[in-house]
C-alpha cells in the first residue's frame, strides 16, 4: 500500500510537473520537436484511457442490431406462428416431437437432429411424451 501511495502523492504529481504541459492552447505550437516528444507518452496513455472510457459506449450506439438468425427455415413459412395442438387420447404409448425444426415429418421427429448435431455439435433431441402405465 505503501508503494501505491508514493506514486500517487510523489511520482506521478513529479512527473506531471516535468512534462512541458502549455497553459494554452496557443503554447503547443511554440513547443519544440524535443518538448513534443516528452509529451508523447503522456498523450498516449490519454488516449488509450479515453478509448477505455468511451468504447463500450461507442460501440453501443454506433453498431446496428444484428438480426438474430432463424430457427425454423422451411417449415410452414406462410403462417404467422407454427403451432400444433393433440388431443391426448390420439397420441399413444409414446410419441416424439421435433425441437430441431429440421424433421421431414414436423412435428413429428423423425431423427433429422442427428445430421444437424453433427453438422453443428449442437445437442438437442426431440420431446419424447409417454404416458404413464398404472
Amino acid at each position: 500500500m505503501e508503494a501505491v501511495w508514493r506514486y500517487f502523492k510523489v511520482q506521478l504529481p513529479g512527473y506531471l510537473k516535468s512534462i512541458p504541459l502549455p497553459k494554452s492552447l496557443a503554447g503547443f505550437s511554440a513547443l519544440n520537436r524535443a518538448e513534443w516528444l516528452e509529451l508523447l507518452p503522456f498523450f498516449v496513455f490519454l488516449l488509450i484511457l479515453l478509448y477505455l472510457i468511451f468504447s463500450p459506449f461507442l460501440n453501443f450506439v454506433s453498431r446496428p442490431k444484428q438480426p438474430r438468425p432463424k430457427i425454423n427455415k422451411k417449415i410452414r413459412k406462410d403462417e404467422p406462428k407454427v403451432a400444433d395442438k393433440f388431443d391426448i387420447e390420439d397420441l399413444g404409448d409414446k410419441v416424439s416431437l421435433c425441437r430441431c425444426w429440421k424433421s421431414a415429418k414436423f412435428p413429428y421427429c423423425d431423427g433429422a437432429h442427428k445430421n444437424h448435431n453433427k453438422e453443428t455439435g449442437d445437442n438437442v433431441g426431440p420431446a419424447v411424451l409417454c404416458r404413464n402405465k398404472k
